[in-house]
């Protein structure tokens, strides 16, 4: 059985995904490498073919129709035979040395029957204009090392959160907690990041630089104008997040994931608003009206809670062109912070 299964999501990825998958070969035959064309249109099936031929045991092949990033994973995920289940983008790659102390301690884990449903490690944001990195932690939120309960994890502020470069899942927590990931739709990684942790009843952090994660291409989700024109599929995975637990459920939830759920929420729907409030159209305050029409009908409670979370936030209340620029304003903050763009 393998280890890890790694999916990368390939669209037109030719001219960087070998850095990619070059770096995931580390973990040799404890690694199951699968490589999902998602109808692209270069030469990405043909250096996906070249790798599966040149290793046979380890480099899956799946060739499909165009569906997105989260048709990717969910190909992924059924095609997964590994343990463990990741996600690594095209773009993006892994430290070689890291995910080899990451497999050697899965591996103790596994000896000792103590394997946890969901490892997080640190990812860094490598900007590669300017040659810079920020390292996105969290030691000050679990204990090293240790395979634990989420009693241990403490709260999250801000804009800190678990991102889907931090998480390797067990296989099953996917399966069972039934996450999949809607098509021809960005930002799902919200939803991968949140709907399989209550599934998720063992955790263990380890302080590894695992995860490199790409910036400086001008077509990434991240960036400013993709964004704004994109507003419609946050609202998308909003919903999605949204029903995938109602207030009573995470209510009931252990402590530390409760109040990271709850935090979660605030976190996407302030990440909706700016999405949404960032231009202002017809369409878009329709589909802000239809989304809060949404969770009041589908979870009173949950709407009354994030509507306080609205109310006692300043700048979620000013008129919506003010809104929109304040809240501009704050994610261009946040992205001199960690170098986003």
């Amino acid at each position: 059985m393998k280890i890890i299964s790694v999916t990368v999501p390939c669209y037109n990825s030719q001219a960087y995904m070998r850095k990619c998958v070059d770096s995931l070969l580390a973990g040799g035959d404890d690694v199951e490498i699968i490589i999902v064309n998602d109808g692209s249109k270069d030469d990405t099936l043909k250096i996906a073919n070249e790798y599966k031929e040149k290793f046979p045991n380890i480099v899956k092949v799946v060739d499909k129709e165009n569906g997105g990033h989260g048709s990717g994973v969910n190909a992924g995920v059924k095609e997964a035979t590994g343990l463990y289940f990741k996600v690594v983008d095209s773009d993006d790659w892994v430290n070689s040395e890291e995910f080899k102390k990451l497999i050697a301690q899965i591996k103790e884990h596994i000896a000792a029957g103590t394997e946890p449903d969901l490892y997080i490690t640190n990812f860094i944001y490598d900007h590669v204009l300017d040659n810079t990195q920020y390292v996105s932690s969290y030691e000050k939120k679990l204990p090293i090392g240790e395979i634990c309960g989420w009693d241990k994890m403490k709260p999250f502020r801000y804009s800190h959160m678990l991102l889907m470069h931090a998480l390797l899942y067990k296989h099953k927590v996917l399966v069972e907690s039934d996450t999949v990931l809607p098509e021809h739709t960005f930002y799902v990684d919200d939803i991968y990041s949140y709907k399989p942790l209550p599934y998720a009843k063992t955790i263990c952090y380890l302080n590894l630089n695992l995860y490199h994660y790409f910036i400086g291409r001008a077509d990434q989700s991240v960036n400013m104008s993709n964004f704004v024109k994109r507003y419609d599929q946050q609202l998308r995975v909003m919903r999605c997040m949204i029903d995938s637990y109602k207030w009573e459920e995470i209510k009931r939830m252990p402590k530390g994931l409760r109040k990271y759920m709850w935090h979660a929420l605030q976190a996407i729907m302030a990440t909706t608003m700016l999405f949404v409030c960032a231009e202002k159209s017809e369409d878009r305050v329709k589909g802000y009206k239809e989304l809060w029409a949404h969770i009041k009908e589908r979870d009173k409670p949950l709407y009354r809670k994030l509507k306080h979370f609205s109310y006692s936030t300043p700048a979620l209340m000013l008129p919506w062109k003010l809104r929109g620029r304040i809240l501009v304003f704050a994610y261009k903050v946040l992205c001199k912070k960690v170098k986003l763009g």
